[in-house]
């Protein structure tokens, strides 16, 4: 008895060739959702490894003191890389961290400063800040060209060293469109010279006959990073502390102005017909025009105002400077993760001129403490 072929197994061209099966309908989604659940699921693996570095780096800090998770972090990416366990899948995770949460951390940094508690320290004091971070990014800068540094690591050295070190240079970096390669060597400056500030300066300062408060001055207007004032600080004695962080606190409200007049040079050398070989986008660059003023700046702006008003709830304040550290540490160690050590070895002038930026401010700072008394 001949078998009639399953609706299954019937060729195509056959008149029954589709099931005749009832077909229940797909469960309905709403527009975009799939795409917004894959967007996220291409995030996870590159947040989920740049969590795990923060929680490293965190932990590091305990037996590294004076040394920010943030660049702890940066070492980590940069580890991760040049030993070869960077793997694709992490790309858009980084990429996110790298950008996105690196602007929200720089935003909320502004939420730690208080303007009135700055104001406080005196005109004299605001004074050196000012001069001796204008004078070293600028110096810095012109340097840079003479001693064979790139315009762009030349601008990260020169933020990184003359306002608050590894979030001063990944900011700047969001304007300059500067490779992985230069931020690595800016923050690996901060971190060399700024380390050995937290040795050198108390002895310096005692072989001078500086006061504790001129110290604390001292370490505020001209050591790199917010973790390396606070070791200067910390071991020097409460009274010095203070001093130190609000006076490094100072330098960092001009993190804004300084990024944001950068923004606006760029913006106008890249509209100009007439640019010089500094001013020219690198081989492979693209040529796009910064903003006037970069939104991330404007929220730190915001920032230092909101908290200046006294309309940030002291709850907030308590914690942002925990959950500030933390996203630093993560976008950093994400822009570590782009760096290739291999042309990093050859950058023996940035570390000079790095060496040099730091005796700048050291040397304007001191004088400026030793004036003021």
């Amino acid at each position: 008895m001949p078998v009639s072929p399953s609706p299954l197994t019937r060729s195509p061209g056959s008149a029954a060739s589709t099931p005749q099966v009832p077909v229940r309908p797909a469960p309905a989604t709403r527009p975009g959702a799939l795409g917004a659940l894959g967007a996220l699921g291409a995030l996870a693996p590159g947040l989920g490894a740049a969590t795990v570095a923060v929680v490293l780096a965190t932990a590091a800090t305990r037996i590294v003191p004076g040394v920010s998770a943030a660049v702890i972090a940066v070492v980590l990416g940069v580890a991760l890389t040049n030993l070869g366990g960077l793997h694709r899948s992490l790309a858009p995770g980084l990429g996110f961290a790298a950008r996105r949460v690196l602007r929200l951390a720089i935003v909320l940094l502004g939420l730690q400063i208080a303007l009135p508690e700055l104001l406080a320290l005196g005109w004299r004091a605001l004074a050196v800040v000012a001069v001796g971070t204008g004078v070293t990014f600028a110096a810095t800068r012109w340097i840079g060209g003479r001693v064979g540094v790139s315009p762009r690591r030349s601008l990260l050295i020169a933020t990184g060293v003359s306002v608050c070190g590894a979030a001063a240079v990944a900011a700047m970096h969001e304007v300059a469109e500067s490779d992985d390669d230069d931020v690595a060597a800016a923050v690996g400056v901060v971190v060399l010279y700024g380390s050995v500030s937290i040795v050198t300066l108390p002895l310096l300062a005692g072989a001078l006959g500086l006061t504790p408060h001129q110290l604390g001055l001292w370490a505020g207007a001209s050591v790199h990073e917010v973790a390396q004032v606070a070791a200067i600080g910390a071991a020097a004695g409460a009274g010095v502390l203070v001093s130190a962080v609000a006076v490094k606190l100072a330098r960092v409200v001009l993190l804004a102005p300084i990024v944001g007049l950068t923004s606006v040079s760029l913006r106008r050398a890249a509209a100009s017909p007439r640019r010089t070989a500094a001013e020219r986008p690198e081989a492979g660059r693209a040529t796009r025009r910064p903003p006037v003023v970069p939104l991330f700046v404007a929220g730190f702006v915001a920032a230092v105002a909101a908290r200046s008003l006294g309309v940030v709830p002291d709850g907030i304040t308590r914690v942002v400077p925990d959950l500030t550290a933390v996203l630093l540490a993560a976008a950093l160690f994400a822009l570590g993760t782009g760096v290739d050590l291999r042309r990093l070895v050859r950058g023996g002038r940035s570390l000079l001129l790095g060496g040099i930026a730091t005796v700048i401010i050291g040397g304007i700072s001191l004088l400026g403490v030793v004036l003021i008394g």
